[in-house]
């Protein structure tokens, strides 16, 4: 019988690929399932956080305005798994075709998720997603891949 960390980590693997599922579907209501109402989020896109789930949500919502359709992927996602909470890093890259018809292979980002355990259910408290900072030109740097 596997160990209660085991089965809470497959069910956090089984939210994430949730959310990937809903990315590629924009589907804002199978996502709204996935965050906890109070999440934090640190986007890329300003401001510096976007603070509660319907924030989160209209963060989405603005980014499938740009795609006809979407492909999100993650990679390298390790966890670390506790009773009641959870995290994990990886990277995250969005691509698909635009609403202009431009095909866009996308940039990879790093990503954090945060879980908490809320009623038996692992939910997303805080996510982060960030690129690379080159210093002397102040840029992020997008074209780096895992």
């Amino acid at each position: 019988m596997p160990a209660q960390r085991e089965v809470d980590e497959a069910k956090i693997r089984k939210q994430v690929d949730k959310i990937v599922e809903g990315i590629q579907a924009k589907d804002l209501e199978r996502l709204k399932q996935l965050y906890a109402t109070d999440v934090v989020s640190f986007d890329v896109e300003p401001p510096l956080q976007h603070v509660g789930i319907a924030a989160k949500l209209k963060n989405w919502a603005k980014v499938f305005t740009f795609f006809q359709d979407a492909t999100y992927e993650v990679r390298d996602l390790t966890l670390i798994v506790d009773e009641n909470v959870a995290f994990g890093h990886g990277f995250g890259r969005l691509s698909g075709t635009l609403k202009n018809g431009t095909a866009t292979s996308g940039m990879w980002v790093r990503a954090t998720f945060c879980f908490r355990k809320i009623d038996g259910d692992w939910l997303i408290a805080h996510d982060q997603v960030s690129v690379p900072l080159d210093m002397p030109s102040g840029k992020g740097v997008t074209d780096l891949e895992p």
